[in-house]
Formats: structure tokens, C-alpha cells, sequence
């Protein structure tokens, strides 16, 4: 199996490697990151609140059951030595006196970040932001299904990832829907045994090869410095001193910092200090990165799905007991962006289960959106008196569909035949 893995990446690595002349912005992904640039982070950007829209159900169809996975909220970044670093160059540029009227600006947030960090003290801790995230899906959830939690069937169960971020906001989900309805039976778990199907990454082969393609795209496309600098400082030579000659790390450290500032609840946009092509080069980077090694793609996705089979598998029993017994109204999951996206994945649904190439990512994948804090997937049930059960699928709250896969009406599916789809899928 391992000579075979090997075999398939090395095969992937030889077709995939691109060669960059120059950069080429997708449209639309301009036009999402322009529209709110906070998205530029990728995996990291705050919940954004959708749209709610419901398709006409098919007639006699009534829900009786959901079935959710859904992501930590917002949380605080990895490794504060980013900010802490762009922290100690920006005040050393001020004690030089070189600092200019943006770069005091920059400093002043990027302050207010690092107090905030230090009121934490933990990486990846769950911020206030990310208690709201999911009180807020729990809310719409009820408001836009009552029927499942009202028809005399109270009993609700989640479990999380033994990661403290996902247990919050497991707790934050269900304290929201008790709130709602005091009636609710609801358990709570969390242990090793379901941390073993509800979280899952790509292999360490897979991350190896998918680097050297993702350096690849970070070598070969420049982006502007010497804007930075003059925009930042009244001295770009003294601060290049400063900086330490490496305007580029500089730069990035930026980036980083920006990233987190929206999870943080600090509404000043911090990538308004970098160019355009910069924001974009490290959008592509990230955006890509996640979806080569999390999602269906074209080089590495056979080796990915197969590692999210216990959450499938665990999805599918747990609803086909819920119809069989009728004794549970919800099954509520609580983990990482990583197995949300192979989960999405594995079922297929548009964009996210079709086999993508590194080079076709960037114009069908938009992670600011789809993989970002909070991010969710939800399948509810809907069954007539004939005992018929059709289901749909929900991606961060919205409809979303199957594209291999024939639907019964718009985006509701026959359950058996998902099952099918789900038991050949690999």
C-alpha cells in the first residue's frame, strides 16, 4: 500500500509541478477578495452569515432529522512570533523616528492584536467571536427547522474533537439550542475513540509532495516590496536596516498578521498595507494548499478520501438508526476544517468533490468562503408517510448539490441511493 502511495505521488508530482511566468489573477476571486478582503485568509477568515434560501420540498416531504459536522469558531493564530516580530520591527522604525502616518497605524493594530493574544496566552484558542459563530448557526438552525426539534422527539446528541476550541463550540451549539427549547435532551462527549473518526489530515507523503508544488508557485511569482517600505516609513533604506534586508518576510509577516486580526474582532483591514499582488499571491498559496491536500483533488484526493471513510461510515449508521428507531432528532459534530472538507468531499458535493487539478483550483475553489472558521456541512432529512427518506445538503448553511449523483428534485436526494453513491465512492 505504501510502495503504491508512493508510486501515485511520485506520478502526480511529474504532471503537476506548473511553471509560472507570470502571475494570473482569477475574476471572480478578485472580485470576492475586493468585495471583503478578510477572505484573503483563507482558512482562517471569520463565518460569514448566508443568505438563507430553501428549496421547495418535494410534496408530502416533511424533516425529521439533521445530521452536522461543523468546525471550531474563530480561534487565535499559530505561532504569535508573526505579529511579534512585525510588532518589534514597527516599534523599532518608531524609535528611529522613520515610522510613517500608515506605519503607525499598522502598529497600533498589530498592538492591540498581540494585547489581545497575551490575554489568551494559548494557540488556538476559541475568541469570543467563535462562541458567537456558533451560537449563530444553532439559532438558524432552529428557527429554519423546528419541525425536527418539536415533533416530540427531544434527544439530541454531539461529540466533539478532544481539542478544547471544538469542545467550546460544541458547548456554545448546544447551549444556543437549549435556549430555544429548555425540553431538549441533549449529550455531550468527547474522548479519543471519537477523536479518531471525527478528525483526520492527509498523509505526511502527501504534504512532502504537494510542498514542492506549492514552492514552486511561491518562487516563481514576485510581488511588489519596495511599495511597502515607502508606504510604511519615511526612510524605506533605514528601515530595510531595520527589517533586516528580507522586505519579502517582512511583508509576509504582515500577511499572518492580517489573518487573524477579524477572528480577533479588530475591524481595521491590515492587508490594506500590502499591494494587491501580494494579498493574492498568499490567498492562491493557502487557498490552494488546502484544497490540493484536504479535498478531492486531482493529484492527491484518491489518497485523501479514504482517510475520512470512519466519519462517512459514522454518518450513514448513525442516520439509518435515527430513521429506523426514530429516537434521536440530531447528531452534532464538532471538529477541524481538514476532515470538513474531505467529508464534503467524499459525498461529492459541487466544487468540493470534483477532482480539481493544482492549476484548476483557484477558478472553482474559494476557501475564503467555504472553508472558513466555522465552517459547516448539514444533511436534513426529510421523510413521507410512505417512509420514503430524501436528503439535503448543506455547505455553511446554503443548498448545494451532487453533480454525480440524480436528484430527486433541485438539491434533495434519495437516501438509499446516496448510500450507494457513498459505498462505490471510493
Amino acid at each position: 500500500m505504501i510502495r503504491k502511495l508512493a508510486a501515485s505521488i511520485a506520478a502526480a508530482l511529474l504532471i503537476a509541478i506548473p511553471s509560472f511566468s507570470q502571475q494570473k489573477m482569477d475574476p471572480e476571486s478578485v472580485r470576492l477578495l475586493k468585495e471583503d478582503m478578510t477572505r484573503a485568509g483563507v482558512n482562517t477568515n471569520s463565518y460569514e452569515v448566508p443568505e438563507i434560501k430553501d428549496s421547495k420540498v418535494p410534496k408530502g416531504y416533511k424533516p425529521f432529522y439533521i445530521s452536522h459536522y461543523g468546525r471550531h469558531g474563530s480561534r487565535n493564530n499559530w505561532g504569535r512570533r508573526y505579529y511579534e516580530r512585525l510588532f518589534q520591527r514597527l516599534t523599532s522604525a518608531k524609535e528611529a523616528g522613520i515610522l510613517s502616518q500608515s506605519g503607525d497605524s499598522l502598529l497600533k493594530s498589530v498592538s492591540l492584536i498581540k494585547d489581545i493574544e497575551l490575554q489568551g496566552g494559548v494557540d488556538g484558542r476559541l475568541t469570543p467571536r467563535g462562541v458567537r459563530e456558533h451560537q449563530g448557526i444553532a439559532e438558524r438552525l432552529f428557527n429554519r427547522y423546528p419541525r425536527v426539534f418539536k415533533k416530540g422527539n427531544h434527544k439530541i446528541r454531539a461529540v466533539s474533537s478532544t481539542t478544547p476550541r471544538c469542545i467550546v463550540s460544541m458547548a456554545a451549539f448546544t447551549n444556543s439550542l437549549m435556549r430555544k427549547m429548555p425540553s431538549l435532551d441533549i449529550s455531550l462527549a468527547s474522548d479519543d475513540k471519537i477523536m479518531e473518526y471525527v478528525s483526520s489530515s492527509c498523509s505526511k507523503e502527501v504534504k512532502a509532495a504537494s510542498q514542492k508544488m506549492l514552492d514552486s508557485l511561491d518562487a516563481a511569482i514576485p510581488v511588489d516590496t519596495t511599495g511597502v517600505l515607502e508606504r510604511l516609513f519615511t526612510d524605506p533604506v533605514k528601515a530595510r536596516e531595520i527589517i533586516g534586508g528580507n522586505v519579502a518576510s517582512f511583508e509576509k509577516d504582515i500577511f499572518r498578521t492580517a489573518r487573524v486580526a477579524d477572528p480577533f474582532d479588530v475591524s481595521d483591514n491590515l492587508f490594506r498595507f500590502i499591494p494587491f499582488d501580494a494579498v493574492y499571491k498568499w490567498y492562491d498559496y493557502y487557498n490552494r494548499e488546502i484544497y490540493l491536500r484536504q479535498c478531492y483533488s486531482a493529484e492527491f484526493g484518491k489518497e485523501r478520501l479514504p482517510l475520512v471513510q470512519t466519519l462517512v461510515d459514522d454518518v450513514v449508521e448513525k442516520a439509518d438508526e435515527a430513521i429506523n428507531k426514530g429516537t434521536v432528532a440530531a447528531d452534532l459534530r464538532f471538529g477541524h476544517d481538514w476532515p470538513t472538507l474531505a467529508l464534503a468531499g467524499y459525498l461529492g458535493i459541487e466544487r468540493l468533490g470534483e477532482p480539481y487539478s493544482f492549476d484548476e483550483i483557484t477558478s472553482h475553489f474559494f476557501g475564503g468562503q467555504d472553508v472558513s472558521l466555522a465552517c459547516n456541512l448539514q444533511l436534513i432529512f426529510y421523510r413521507n408517510k410512505k417512509g420514503n427518506v430524501i436528503v439535503k445538503c448543506l455547505l455553511n448553511e446554503k443548498e448545494t448539490t451532487i453533480p454525480g449523483l440524480k436528484a430527486v428534485s433541485g438539491p434533495y436526494y434519495d437516501w438509499d441511493s446516496l448510500k450507494v453513491w457513498l459505498k462505490n465512492r471510493i
